[in-house]
């Protein structure tokens, strides 16, 4: 199937400085002093407040808007004709120390587009969908991409509601409290597509010089918990061969898992992204330490390589030591493959559009790669200054903000113009 961008269509353009403003405006919320970043933990007051402005755009645009039981928003433009929309989105949640861009600009730039062709006169040939998910990040409750894997009935309803949070609170409680538990159902019927623009929150794209990531596929991600469980006790008194510390197991793993990348190769990643200790004293060797480790590859056999080879080791480290284990999976997702069709398209549209362009994988996990079990879906990328993200220093151009949201702007064009990728 080929999917082309039309001609007729080609000068339309989307206003930057109105893209510019609403994300400055959502910064704003949660902004963190003396950066430009900002903290919006899913379901907290400040993601309750950064929803109901962006569901303010969303009706000051004439969307029909609607909310889920997972707290899911979407708004929908209507088409010539009825019928699943091609859907944009994102999320809005943040880490605690976050950029402006991560999710934000996904989400706004759906926006921008729908503006941009309200202003224009036209109604696309099928409905437009913008949406942004609940819970993406998983900082406050795991997993991640909650809200779009319930949204694509990867997980009941039920099940995500349940779920505790790193401070005791619980996502059907906080849901109700904010006011977003919706009565939209779950599963979502399918949309005819699905485009999410999204920083790269990595180095590549700029180091090459490239303005647009065609995103072929998402890392396969696994997220684990271990606690080791050993004896608290003297540090001064107790020698060395008599310890059971679980401090030391926990950084003999997580140096472990850096040999372990560095050995499996690109793009295998190893990450130990918290631990913890207890007691926690300086005099004192721990009882318990608990610690995350997080393992990326884009090849299904490899993550699993390393995932077993982690597990033996840290099995084998902990009993030497006289330490127990338990571990918990708190995410676990396949790799995915974007749909060729749509990452054609992405890539074609920044070609027409003056844009230099590299087909790629993501690094991180989105919304995006949930959406790809329901319907025909690709990510566009912007570069991201420094490689970096999950930071308030996050920074990309207004030029390249304006070069994604335009072919966002033109690739859902497309795919409005299109039969062939209905009801999959």
């Amino acid at each position: 199937m080929t999917v082309s961008i039309n001609q007729n269509d080609i000068d339309l353009r989307i206003d930057i400085n109105r893209l510019n403003r609403r994300l400055a405006d959502l910064a704003a919320i949660g902004a963190i002093e003396g950066t430009e970043g900002c903290a919006r933990l899913a379901l907290t007051d400040e993601d309750k407040e950064g929803r109901d402005l962006v569901v303010t755009w969303m009706n000051d645009l004439g969307l029909d808007v609607t909310v889920d039981g997972i707290g899911n928003v979407v708004g929908v433009m209507a088409g010539q004709t009825d019928g699943p929309p091609v859907m944009c989105g994102s999320h809005i949640d943040t880490v605690r120390t976050g950029g402006r861009y991560d999710g934000n600009l996904g989400v706004l730039a759906g926006l921008e587009v729908v503006e941009t062709l309200l202003a224009a006169n036209i109604t696309p040939p099928r409905p437009l969908a913008v949406a942004f998910f609940t819970d993406e990040e998983g900082a406050r409750f795991a997993p991640d991409m909650l809200g779009s894997l319930v949204f694509v009935g990867g997980m009941a309803l039920e099940e995500a509601l349940d779920i505790t949070g790193i401070d005791g609170c619980q996502v059907g409680p906080e849901l109700e409290r904010i006011g977003y538990d919706g009565t939209a159902p779950l599963p979502a019927a399918a949309p005819h597509a699905f485009v999410e623009v999204h920083v790269e929150q990595g180095p590549v794209l700029e180091a090459e010089g490239v303005t647009i990531g065609a995103v072929e596929s998402v890392q396969g991600i696994s997220w684990t918990e271990v606690t080791i469980t050993g004896q608290s006790n003297h540090a001064g008194t107790t020698p060395m061969s008599m310890r059971r510390d679980p401090g030391f197991v926990a950084a003999a793993a997580a140096n472990f898992a850096r040999e372990l990348a560095a050995e499996l190769g690109a793009p295998q990643v190893a990450t130990v992204g918290r631990i913890e200790f207890f007691p926690n004293l300086v005099n004192v060797v721990p009882s318990k330490a608990t610690f995350t480790v997080d393992l990326r590859n884009t090849d299904e056999q490899v993550l699993k390589e390393a995932e077993a080879r982690f597990n033996e080791f840290l099995q084998t480290t902990a009993a030497a030591e006289g330490c127990e284990v338990d571990t918990t999976s708190l995410a676990r997702f396949e790799p995915v493959i974007f749909d060729p069709a749509v990452v054609d398209l992405v890539e074609a549209t920044a070609v027409e559009l003056g844009h230099s362009v590299k087909r790629m994988p993501s690094g991180a996990g989105h919304d995006a790669q949930m959406l790809a079990r329901v319907c025909p879906t690709a990510m566009i990328f912007t570069p991201s200054v420094n490689g970096i993200s999950h930071n308030p220093a996050e920074y990309t151009s207004p030029e390249d903000l304006e070069a994604g949201t335009n072919v966002l702007l033109h690739t859902m064009l497309a795919l409005a113009s299109t039969t062939e990728l209905a009801d999959v």
